[in-house]
């Protein structure tokens, strides 16, 4: 009998408990047609964050053609700036780089300053290239550096400095030209 009573006391607490929690909520329909139509309190924006990701118009074959687009145009005014060998498509030879404007810069510190590109690729991406690295000195790490760092490491008698903010301006410039 004991156990009937308790059974039925703690089914009465939870229907009160519930009743309860239901009665907080308000009457069903106060405020809940403006929440939902999102004019009410969030100044007319959405709260669902789904709608928040805006959705891209271009598909996704025409991305890729505009970017081998970019692509050519940059080969073709690095391989003309003699900053690039003619039978090297700037893709391919900023394969290992984080940043393309990373990569460019290099190509640029690298025809300005007469080092060889892939020491100064290796030190930079820390990616050992498949060409002859012997003549190269390693950077000590396995980190890339910084064009700067590696610039210093490759040529200490450099300025540096100067020499890595005059590539990255002439990286920029192509790179603004080529629409990238």
């Amino acid at each position: 009998m004991k156990k009937l009573i308790l059974g039925f006391a703690v089914a009465m607490l939870s229907v009160s408990y519930g009743a309860g929690m239901a009665v907080a909520q308000g009457p069903a329909g106060a405020g809940a047609a403006g929440a939902s139509s999102g004019s009410s309190g969030s100044g007319g924006h959405s709260l669902n964050p789904i709608k928040w990701v805006k959705k891209d118009s271009k598909p996704a074959s025409d991305k890729s053609d505009a970017k081998a687009e970019q692509d050519k145009k940059l080969t073709a005014n690095l391989q003309a700036q003699g900053v690039l060998a003619p039978n090297i498509d700037a893709k391919v030879a900023c394969d290992n780089f984080k940043a393309l404007e990373d990569c460019v810069a290099a190509l640029h510190a690298s025809k300005n300053l007469g080092l060889d590109f892939n020491c100064l690729k290796s030190n930079m991406t820390a990616v050992l290239v498949s060409a002859d690295m012997t003549s190269c000195k390693e950077n000590g790490g396995d980190k890339g550096v910084s064009l700067l760092k590696a610039i210093k490491a490759m040529k200490p008698d450099a300025d540096a400095k100067g020499e890595a903010k005059n590539a990255e301006k002439q990286a920029k410039d192509d790179l603004k030209a080529a629409g990238a």
